[in-house]
């Protein structure tokens, strides 16, 4: 094993907080990686990590080591992919890994129907796809980038904006044929909202809209259903629970086939933004630099497409 191979190691050892895990997310061997560190740091001469029973931790040595070597890791990526070629079919030879993680929605509907042309431009690429709704920590869990939205709250991470997603109040056919079309505010005292909610049990906004001073207000609904992930929230609503208000890109596909009707346009929550994150390094490898370019050239392109739904009477 190269010192550099050792290096990486001990790098997703230290970010991950575990042995088992660092050597399942390289595909290595547990025994390898411990190997790995133990060579390192003799090397070294001094301990990089604390381990114990339940966790592993940095020595204050390991800690000013790992951030001396955060850039000569990005060097190296950077190094390795300076002179791309091109095979004769045209495809650039990037290699290596890329992890991602997205909301499922965005990956289900925009990121995934367009991965085969990725991967047919560099066939020597792979990508690792997460979907989650929680917010992860892109360090410990070795995410190179994701894709988030909403504010953000961590001052560490680089914001990339890729667009400002308007929001629309939608609700299905069966729904609006039970409980009515709503025209104003006054009228959803009488209708059910689909509560989304990061962790269950915590209090929902309610319906949120901009006011005639672009203020933003809520209104507290009625509703039967709380739901704390996305693909849920948007089967909740094609079963006829209630209304959701969601960013366009989600909902696209359905209000095309009439499977959800847009409600209150002139209610719609505030766009909600849609960013690019990445951990705050000195330089960023070629592969991912070029996916990151990707993402954002489909996601304006989806935006693009996105159809200017059309309310009922």
């Amino acid at each position: 094993m190269n010192p550099l191979e050792r290096l990486k190691i001990f790098h997703r050892v230290a970010e991950l907080a575990s042995f088992s895990q660092a050597a399942a997310s390289l595909g290595l061997p547990k025994a390898n990686a411990s190997i790995a560190v133990q060579q390192l740091e003799t090397e070294l001469g001094t301990r990089l990590l604390h381990r114990t029973t339940r966790r592993v931790h940095l020595t204050q040595d390991g800690q000013v080591y790992y951030e001396r070597s955060k850039d000569v890791l990005s060097d190296m990526d950077e190094l390795q992919t300076l002179f791309v070629q091109q095979d004769q079919a045209g495809a650039s030879r990037l290699t290596g890994r890329v992890r991602i993680d997205m909301s499922t929605a965005l990956a289900r509907d925009v990121v995934i129907p367009r991965l085969p042309e990725l991967l047919a431009a560099h066939p020597l690429l792979s990508v690792e796809l997460s979907s989650t709704e929680r917010r992860v920590d892109l360090v410990r869990e070795g995410f190179d980038c994701v894709l988030r939205t909403g504010q953000v709250l961590d001052s560490s991470l680089v914001a990339r904006p890729l667009a400002l997603l308007r929001q629309v109040n939608c609700a299905s056919p069966a729904y609006l044929q039970a409980f009515g079309m709503p025209q104003n505010l006054d009228d959803l005292r009488g209708h059910r909202l689909i509560h989304f909610v990061g962790n269950l049990g915590a209090k929902s906004a309610g319906f949120e809209y901009l006011d005639a001073e672009g203020q933003v207000q809520s209104m507290a609904m009625e509703g039967a259903v709380t739901v704390n992930n996305a693909e849920a929230y948007m089967a909740a609503c094609l079963a006829g629970l209630g209304i959701i208000q969601v960013p366009m890109l989600q909902p696209s596909a359905h209000v095309r086939s009439g499977a959800l009707v847009e409600v209150l346009p002139n209610f719609a929550a505030p766009a909600m933004p849609l960013n690019l994150l990445y951990a705050n390094r000195r330089n960023l490898s070629l592969r991912v630099r070029v996916v990151m370019d990707w993402l954002s050239d489909i996601v304006k392109a989806a935006q693009l497409q996105s159809p200017q739904p059309q309310s009922r009477p």
